[in-house]
């Protein structure tokens, strides 16, 4: 036990550095209450603060985002990747996250940690706009795709548009009704027939460059 955490701050640091990986999305406080059987929404805030201030999780920024770990803080105690797990995977060019516009194909690779991977086929687009913002997910990041053809209620697809635009968006059907959802209050969701939405893949890894 870290001796600058109390008890609690550490059973949640501890929880989440065993559960983010695992999970679709950074948990809401909301879910992260419920997780670890808490009441107290206020309490919780307060302790992720503490962590904040600590600098074991992120800023939230006031962004309806979900709680992460900050990078130094999800891999401490991990080895560096030897440079064979370093796979290289096809970066197919750009994601709207904001509007759809097309993804255009590109022959150039980019080499990806196998914790950010599945074993199952991936590749990476790089992501532009901020209509996924609240998910964390930023102008220029890049983001890797398990390459599928569904998605479940709730994951974070490439959806191809009327074959020819592809944006990154939470999925949803609903009854005769596709609705790709972005994560930014001032967006509206958008709403297809499913003739008109293919599924390319499902969000599962993101990397970001601070340089």
């Amino acid at each position: 036990m870290s001796p600058n955490l109390t008890r609690r701050q550490q059973e949640i640091y501890d929880y989440l550095r065993e559960h983010l990986p695992k999970m679709p999305h950074p948990p809401t406080l909301d879910e992260l209450c419920q997780a670890l059987g808490l009441k107290s929404r206020g309490s919780l805030h307060k302790q992720i603060q503490a962590l904040v201030e600590a600098g074991l999780v992120e800023p939230m920024n006031n962004l309806r985002r979900g709680i992460r770990l900050t990078r130094q803080a999800a891999n401490e105690g991990q080895p560096e990747p030897e440079a064979s797990e370093l796979e290289e995977l096809p970066m197919y060019g750009y994601i709207a996250a904001g509007r759809p516009i097309e993804a255009i194909a590109n022959p150039d690779t980019i080499p990806v940690p196998p914790v950010l991977r599945t074993s199952n086929p991936c590749y990476v687009l790089q992501v532009r706009g901020d209509s996924m913002i609240e998910e964390g997910i930023l102008d220029g990041d890049w983001v890797v795709i398990e390459q599928r053809d569904t998605a479940r209620n709730g994951e974070i697809v490439v959806a191809l548009v009327d074959g020819e635009e592809a944006t990154l968006k939470r999925f949803e059907k609903k009854g005769d009704e596709i609705i790709l959802h972005p994560a930014n209050s001032s967006m509206a969701p958008m709403r297809y027939h499913p003739s008109q939405v293919q599924i390319q893949g499902v969000l599962v890894g993101q990397m970001r460059s601070y340089h």
